[in-house]
C-alpha cells in the first residue's frame, strides 16, 4: 500500500507537468488549419491561384486547396459546372467569410475555365 501511494505521488506531479499544450499536424506534416492566421491562409490561397493554369483539372485543384469556403455545383448545356470560393481577402472584421473576401474557381466538365471575384461571379453568365 505505501510503494503504491509513494509511486502515485511521484508519478502525479510528473504528469500534471505534461499537460499543456499540444501541437496538432495534419499527415503531410504541415500545421493544423487552426494555427494559421486568416492572413497567412489567404496568402497562400493567394499564391496557389497564381499558379494554377487554366484546364487544370478540379480534383487536382481540390486537392490542392482542400474544403471550400463556399462551393455551388450545377449543370449548364449539359456540362457540370463547379465553383469552388476561397478566401483571399478581408472586407469586414467581423470574424465571418463571405464571397467578396473570396476568389471563385470556375470549372466546367471538370477543367478551369476561369478565377475572379467571389462577388462578382453569376450562374446565369458563367463569371
Amino acid at each position: 500500500m505505501k510503494k503504491s501511494l509513494a509511486t502515485l505521488l511521484l508519478i502525479a506531479p510528473l504528469t500534471l507537468g505534461l499537460t499543456g499544450c499540444i501541437i496538432v499536424a495534419d499527415g503531410d506534416g504541415k500545421y493544423n488549419d487552426m494555427n494559421i492566421s486568416h492572413e497567412d491562409r489567404e496568402y497562400e490561397n493567394r499564391k496557389k491561384i497564381a499558379r494554377l493554369d487554366l484546364a487544370t483539372g478540379y480534383n487536382e485543384a481540390y486537392e490542392m486547396f482542400g474544403v471550400a469556403d463556399f462551393n455551388e455545383t450545377y449543370e449548364k448545356d449539359g456540362d457540370k459546372v463547379q465553383v469552388l470560393y476561397y478566401r483571399t481577402h478581408r472586407k469586414n472584421a467581423d470574424g465571418m467569410t463571405t464571397k467578396d473576401e473570396c476568389t471563385y474557381l470556375h470549372f466546367v466538365a471538370g477543367k478551369l475555365v476561369g478565377t475572379g471575384s467571389g462577388a462578382d461571379f453569376s450562374r446565369h453568365t458563367g463569371s
